[in-house]
């Protein structure tokens, strides 16, 4: 009997996830999986740790290594992109980008995995030497190089979200002069609710300079960057990191698979395409989210990965039995001293996808007040809630205590549907060398609803 052959396109999250599923789900598929990039698969998540020197090894920062796949039955080859799809005979061409060589492939199932790139700002000297994306394995040697380059003194970051956020503070610890900047009016805006960025904007500024609000028009420099021009002035600049966002790789797919009109695929309930047995996953879609009812840009490894189980649990029926369930969009990120995560949505993403909403900020101390205020850290949580029905829609934990771990809880909340009154009469254990009577977020969905203090 001849093995039911899948074609993976892209070797990071998604595609790796495919790959390892099928593989020990299935024992008639021939799994194979292209990479256009060299190296099998570099993990641009970890980037910071592995700038930082927190790694064991530069190439140890990957997803897996192909041997990986390999030695469950699956083929891997970097340094291959495909370049088209042929849906009337069910194949793709694949290109050798060393040699150039072309080859058509046959498939049953193509699953897309392709990913996005990180956008480059269309000004004028954007192709100056020492102007920096921060994705990949290629651009991680560079700035780690960089980082250790004494003729490089003044860092300029554009973007605070949390690429930015990383570059940013992982110059300012090697000593660099750093400067963040972004059109929007303070670091993780788009992220935090204010009341989580009031708090942490004092922490930036500590440590770099902040130019908010600002429209970058330019870049100053002969052969190298020397400076950066915005509306405002201009920014002296040794390296420029380039952090604004990101474009979907699909340009070839046009005319064959259906985008949008930015460029994501388009994708039915079940990660569908429009073309039969082509399906999508991963950073180039958007993949439903729980909270909001609908899709929206979600680029997290976790999304990737829980699209790639449920697409392989059903990628041989012919009616898959149930949608996609959606994603809550839970992170995590520290900010020197501060840790936080976050899931669901916030006050600009519910605005932004006209979701009604409230919001309740509550702070506390993490241990009953007779534990001393030296091992009593200061917890925060916001809360983004429906206000009618009171449905928890996301929510973010701070601290400079790693609670991050609360962060699941929430993210736990919002993919059941739960309201502020489940939150705040739900049971969690109580300890108090590790929280209060009632805990944190009984407190936080408490305070929400407008009850006394505990």
């Amino acid at each position: 009997m001849d093995k039911r052959k899948v074609i993976i396109v892209g070797a990071s999250h998604g595609g790796h996830e495919s790959a390892i599923e099928l593989l020990d789900k299935y024992d008639d598929v021939d799994v194979t999986i292209y990479e256009a990039g060299d190296f099998i698969s570099f993990m641009s998540c970890g980037m910071q740790l592995y700038l930082e020197g927190k790694v064991t090894a530069k190439d140890d920062v990957r997803n897996f290594a192909p041997e990986d796949v390999e030695a469950k039955g699956g083929h891997v080859y970097a340094n291959h992109e495909v370049t088209a799809i042929h849906p009337d005979d069910k194949t793709v061409t694949v290109k050798d980008v060393v040699s150039g060589k072309e080859s058509q492939v046959e498939y049953d199932k193509l699953i897309l995995s392709s990913g996005v790139t990180p956008k480059t700002l269309p000004v004028p000297n954007s192709d100056l030497k020492n102007i920096f994306l921060m994705r990949g394995r290629d651009w991680a040697t560079k700035l780690n190089a960089a980082k250790d380059d004494p003729a490089i003194k003044n860092v300029v970051v554009i973007g605070a979200g949390y690429i930015g956020i990383e570059a940013s503070e992982v110059f300012a610890k090697a000593g660099k002069h750093v400067t963040l900047m972004d059109m929007i009016d303070r670091p993780l805006g788009t992220y935090l609710n204010p009341e989580l960025t009031n708090i942490l904007e004092p922490v930036f500024k500590d440590h770099m300079d902040l130019k908010m609000n600002a429209k970058i028009t330019g870049f100053k420099g002969e052969d190298k960057v020397s400076g950066v021009e915005t509306d405002q002035d201009v920014v002296p600049a040794d390296l420029v990191i380039v952090s604004a966002g990101v474009t979907p790789n699909t340009t070839w797919l046009k005319g064959t698979v259906d985008l949008d009109q930015r460029g994501w695929i388009k994708t039915d309930p079940y990660l569908r395409t429009n073309v039969k047995d082509v399906y999508a996953i991963g950073d180039a879609i958007l993949p439903l989210s729980i909270p909001a009812g609908k899709p929206m840009p979600i680029a997290l490894a976790t999304t990737a990965r829980r699209e790639a189980q449920y697409l392989v649990n059903h990628l041989f029926e012919a009616k898959p039995d149930k949608a996609f369930k959606g994603v809550t969009g839970a992170s995590a990120l520290s900010v020197f001293d501060y840790h936080f995560a976050t899931a669901g949505l916030n006050q600009f993403s519910a605005k932004r996808n006209d979701v009604p909403y409230a919001t309740s900020f509550y702070e506390d101390s993490m241990r009953p007040a007779y534990i001393p205020e030296k091992d009593n850290p200061k917890v925060y949580v916001s809360l983004t809630f429906n206000p009618y029905n009171h449905q928890i829609l996301g929510g973010a934990v701070l601290s400079k205590y790693d609670i991050t771990a609360q962060g699941n809880v929430l993210a736990l909340a919002i993919s059941h549907k739960m309201t502020l009154e489940d939150l705040a009469e739900q049971d969690f254990f109580f300890q108090p060398g590790f929280d209060r009577q009632w805990s944190l977020l009984n407190l936080a969905a408490q305070h929400a609803l407008g009850l006394a203090k505990f």
